[in-house]
């Protein structure tokens, strides 16, 4: 067995996610473990981390046990001995970077969105293709236990004709006035909102088990017009942490998306995705997912204006067995561009389905300022 050695520029290694979930929770553990098997072989990372800050990247590095780290990104891009550009630095400046990495010569994965409009993402597309490069983007929330398990009902026909979903997810962010918040300041400040930062995401769940989105008709709005950042400043918030969408799918069936940062959770879980059939439902959350059959539907006839009949309308759903333990959903997506690019193995979540989960994004934007269903393209 050979060992190869591969580098990647992992850009914005400071931030949370990309020091946790992309170095703690995927490439480390790779590194740790001898490197990724390929055919007979294993392919080991080697990092180069890039920041801002120097003392925070040390320090990030010192944890990781990275040895190599620059504050100077044009430096890391000049290196000859790392192919890959990873970028999860600030999704308004994802643009230029990645144009830098693409002029640099280097296969590119990205954090999302991966570009702030559509025109951009095609552009970006556009010049990998042209380079000859690889390219891809983080796709994560499919890997999740309970979006696996409804992904294999949906699939397997067990629901039957699919009618109808409900997607809901979100969770109260403090205002700084009273508890800190935890989010940043510069989420709000920088960060594009919540259709752009989150509806990415819901794309590719959303397509990826049921169908295509046609058409939506969406709405976003900002509960939270003021906040307080981290030195105490008072500011207003320039972008939306709400929104509602309408979605219809291919085969005739619609849908909503309820998204916020301003709402106190009472269900299931922080993230949950219900679909219904004419023969079952089936309910996930981030870990769980649940199924109704038409035997365990109760049947609801009327209900008592005087009296609350105290049913638990939970009761009649039965959790499907967990599964074993998976695979980080985050290192997924890193072993599967890691053999993309070393073995020129498949993958999905490319630019161009990066383009698309922008796509999502613009054309709920595009509705709420038109105040019209808006088709996304290609359908």
């Amino acid at each position: 067995m050979a060992q190869q050695t591969i580098g990647i520029i992992v850009h914005g290694a400071t931030g949370r996610i990309g020091s946790t979930q992309h170095l703690a929770n995927s490439l480390v553990p790779i590194i740790a473990q001898g490197g990724l098997p390929i055919g007979p072989d294993r392919l080991l990372p080697q990092l180069l981390l890039v920041g801002r800050d120097a003392q925070r990247l040390a320090s990030v590095a010192q944890t990781h046990g990275a040895r190599e780290w620059t504050t100077d990104l044009d430096a890391a891009l000049a290196s000859n001995d790392h192919s890959i550009f990873f970028d999860a630095a600030a999704t308004l400046q994802r643009v230029p970077t990645l144009k830098k990495a693409l002029a640099a010569g280097k296969h590119v994965y990205s954090e999302k969105p991966l570009a702030p409009t559509v025109a951009d993402a095609k552009g970006l597309l556009s010049e990998a293709l042209a380079r000859g490069v690889k390219h891809g983007v983080v796709e994560d929330k499919l890997g999740l236990p309970g979006l696996r398990q409804l992904a294999d009902v949906a699939r397997g026909g067990e629901l039957g004709r699919i009618i109808g979903f409900r997607l809901e997810f979100g969770w109260w962010i403090f205002d700084g006035s009273d508890r800190p918040a935890q989010r940043s300041s510069w989420n709000y400040k920088h960060g594009g909102g919540l259709v752009l930062d989150m509806y990415p995401h819901w794309r590719y769940v959303i397509e990826g088990i049921l169908g295509r989105i046609l058409r939506v008709a969406s709405a976003h709005w900002t509960a939270t017009p003021e906040r307080i950042d981290e030195n105490g400043e008072r500011y207003r918030v320039p972008v939306e942490d709400s929104a509602a969408t309408l979605v219809e799918i291919e085969g005739g069936a619609f849908g909503t998306i309820l998204s916020s940062w301003a709402t106190r959770v009472r269900r299931d879980d922080l993230f949950t995705l219900q679909v219904d059939g004419d023969q079952a439902s089936a309910l996930a959350t981030l870990h769980r997912c649940y199924i109704q059959q038409t035997a365990q539907t109760p049947a609801i006839a009327h209900f008592n204006i005087a009296t609350d009949l105290g049913t638990d309308y939970r009761n009649n759903w039965t959790e499907l067995p967990p599964l074993g333990a998976g695979t980080n959903p985050y290192r997924a997506g890193w072993e599967q561009f890691l053999r993309h690019v070393a073995a020129g193995a498949p993958l999905a979540s490319d630019f161009a389905a990066g383009m698309r989960d922008v796509a999502l994004a613009e054309a709920c934007r595009r509705s709420m300022d038109e105040h019209t269903w808006v088709a996304m393209p290609g359908t």
